[in-house]
């Protein structure tokens, strides 16, 4: 058998899926630390915090991601597990140890076993409603188990519980902090305040770390905007957000067809780029569509190509979008000159800008808070580089050049969405309370080699509004103060006790309208 047929043969014959693999989320570290806890331990309570922020000027986060992670995790992901043949199951879980720490490993595999015969998670989430805006320090959720010999599951999940929301959840904040400086824009200038809802498209697939990390962040991009061409988020969202009804969502995700550079330079190159714009206007008589348009010469375009087709882009019932692709997009899109530089005719293109430069062609008019906005036939996207402190730019000198923010759309990247870690919001899940022979430890880490920022909470926790809404964390929280705790069941025993549609996750945030 040569090379190429062996090849062939181990790759027709894939090995089965891990019925174990579930159990092995986690750091190695912890396939241990049933033993280790001190004797007699019975309950461990954690919770999940954002700590600190990285960011300027956010001081919450939102809390997004744990129904998902409850559905694939601790109901789909273990679902082969529990319906193993136990001998089977406990064999494989052992194997992997041996090959792992070694076969004297030392590691008593009877709580997977009765974990098995169990037949579900003995765990109890009680969270805060999703969508919510939670201050630091605060928790989102916090995590127990039901049955006192399985103490050690608590915090066996914290590994993969940590890196399946940590994700979405930072995207969300993220995508509300864009949301914020696009809200103001727009009452500052005028326009409609519903069309920010299109205002910030995530072009943020290609870029992030598989199609799993993009369906869930381009998910909290969505709790704040509607434009995306992150197609993956859809079987995300209706798998883990359905609605009861099954139309309660409405309208998560939308789009217009564009063109890439591929499609771009294929045309050029087959007959000129006049008559590849007239093609692509031939073939979309009506609706938006968008065309990046920085394939060769974008000045051109704007300057010599756009004004030639204006009677038949005017003509048609929906918007032809120009796309730049490349360089600082403050300056393409706006200019390099001051907000007089309109009346002077021997500036250059890139002086002017884009928004300038269609203005001058295709006009538009002056809202009533006195701003221009752009003729409905005709717009701007601009999805390369843009980062939070540049969206604030362009809105800012758009209006100065008296523009209206809503004559631009903007598309983020994976520099928005991928560029973060867990330690953006210093994202961690701890243990805060244990009972140990029947009596209740309140735990704490506190390194006196830390700033603070890794200090935990202790004990029992509760979550409460304050009188002017914001939300308070009670330590030490006593029975009472738990009862009446934000922080409510929503999964106990392998089963919700409470879910939410995504369009109610997105009512909770309250950005769309």
């Amino acid at each position: 058998m040569n090379l190429s047929t062996a090849a062939s043969a181990v790759f027709a014959q894939p090995t089965a899926p891990s019925i174990t693999a579930p159990l092995f989320l986690t750091d190695c570290y912890k396939l241990g630390h049933k033993d280790l806890y001190p004797a007699g331990t019975t309950r461990v309570l954690s919770n999940y915090t954002n700590r600190a922020s990285r960011v300027a000027g956010v001081d919450k986060v939102v809390h997004f991601g744990l129904q998902a992670f409850l559905q694939s995790y601790c109901i789909e992901a273990f679902a082969p597990f529990f319906a193993a043949d136990e001998d089977e199951a406990v064999a494989e879980y052992d194997a992997t140890l041996a090959a792992v720490l070694g076969p004297d490993h030392g590691i008593n595999t009877e709580h997977i076993r009765a974990l098995h015969r169990l037949g579900y998670l003995p765990l109890v989430f009680c969270a805060l409603p999703e969508g919510t805006r939670v201050p630091l320090r605060v928790p989102s959720f916090t995590v127990e188990n039901t049955l006192p010999e399985f103490f050690w599951l608590t915090n066996y999940i914290e590994t993969v519980l940590s890196s399946e929301i940590w994700q979405a959840s930072t995207s969300a904040t993220t995508a509300d902090t864009y949301r914020g400086i696009l809200d103001a824009a727009a009452q500052r200038t005028g326009g409609d305040m519903a069309a920010v809802n299109w205002q910030l498209h995530d072009f943020s697939f290609r870029g992030m770390a598989g199609a799993h990390a993009a369906a869930a962040s381009g998910a909290g991009h969505l709790l704040s905007f509607t434009g995306s061409d992150s197609l993956a988020t859809i079987d995300w969202v209706n798998r883990y957000y359905p609605s009861a009804a099954g139309t309660e969502n409405g309208l998560v995700i939308g789009s217009i067809p564009a063109t890439e550079h591929s499609v771009m330079s294929a045309g050029i190159s087959a007959v000129d780029e006049l008559d590849t714009y007239q093609r692509i206007l031939d073939q979309y008589p009506a609706g938006n569509i968008s065309v990046v348009s920085d394939t060769m010469d974008f000045w051109k375009v704007l300057t010599q190509i756009l004004p030639a087709l204006k009677e038949h882009i005017m003509r048609r019932d929906g918007k032809l979008v120009i796309r730049p692709d490349s360089g600082d997009p403050v300056d393409i899109l706006c200019g390099t000159a001051g907000p007089h530089a309109e009346d002077t005719q021997a500036l250059e293109p890139a002086q002017l800008g884009a928004v300038r430069l269609l203005w001058q062609v295709f006009g538009g008019k002056i809202n009533e808070t006195g701003f221009k906005e752009l003729d409905p036939h005709i717009g701007l996207i601009y999805g390369d580089s843009i980062t939070v402190e540049r969206a604030r730019q362009i809105t800012e000198k758009l209006e100065e050049l008296g523009f209206a923010a809503s004559n631009v759309v903007l598309g983020v990247g994976s520099f928005t969405y991928q560029y973060v870690t867990r330690d953006t919001f210093s994202s961690a899940v701890k243990a805060t309370w244990a009972e140990i022979n029947g009596e209740g430890h309140n735990l704490l880490k506190d390194p006196v080699t830390d700033s603070g920022m890794k200090k935990s909470a202790t004990g029992r926790l509760a979550v409460v509004a304050e009188a002017d809404g914001e939300l308070e964390l009670i330590e030490k929280a006593t029975s009472e103060q738990e009862a009446a705790s934000l922080l409510k069941p929503v999964w106990k025993d392998g089963r919700f006790i409470r879910t939410q549609s995504f369009n109610d996750v997105r009512q909770v945030l309250g950005n769309l309208r």
